[in-house]
């Protein structure tokens, strides 16, 4: 299942709703090059063709992600339970070495951040959904079986 906090929904729909605003400027810009004479040669055509195509294939992949997601009430979140938006500190059985992972429905994709965001459709993430300090999950990584310890949960 694929679960969203309520911030990652909304940004979703904010994104949603900007593309959806795109649409009549393309438009525009679709019947501006029309005007410019043969298609076939017209690059600005083509160009604004191919961002309606982009746009359109975005506004599908939001709608569906929207509509098959489950927004999850992190309100009524038991202390000491790994769920969304918790950042965890996890150690590495094999390695002995730690790490800080956020749960969360949507990455962010960012790379900078103090932590690694773990998506909670992910191995990782379902092995430690719903998991708590001091809990042991097995992981199914491609490099083989990992255990990680739950050391810790952040606030």
């Amino acid at each position: 299942m694929d679960y969203l906090t309520e911030a990652e929904h909304e940004k979703l729909n904010e994104e949603l709703q900007a593309l959806i605003a795109e649409r009549p400027v393309i438009s525009t810009r679709i019947g501006t090059a029309r005007e410019l004479g043969d298609l076939k040669e017209n690059a600005d055509y083509h160009a604004a063709k191919d961002d309606q195509a982009h746009n359109e294939r975005k506004i599908k992949d939001i709608e569906k992600r929207l509509s098959e997601a489950t927004v999850a009430d992190t309100e009524h979140v038991p202390d000491g339970v790994v769920f969304l938006g918790t950042t965890v500190k996890l150690k590495n059985l094999t390695t002995e070495q730690e790490g800080l992972y956020m749960l969360v429905g949507e990455s962010s994709g960012r790379f900078d951040l103090e932590y690694m965001e773990v998506t909670s459709n992910s191995e990782l993430g379902m092995s430690i959904l719903k998991a708590r300090v001091g809990d042991t999950v097995g992981v199914n990584l491609p490099a083989g079986r990992t255990d990680f310890k739950i050391v810790s949960i952040e606030e």
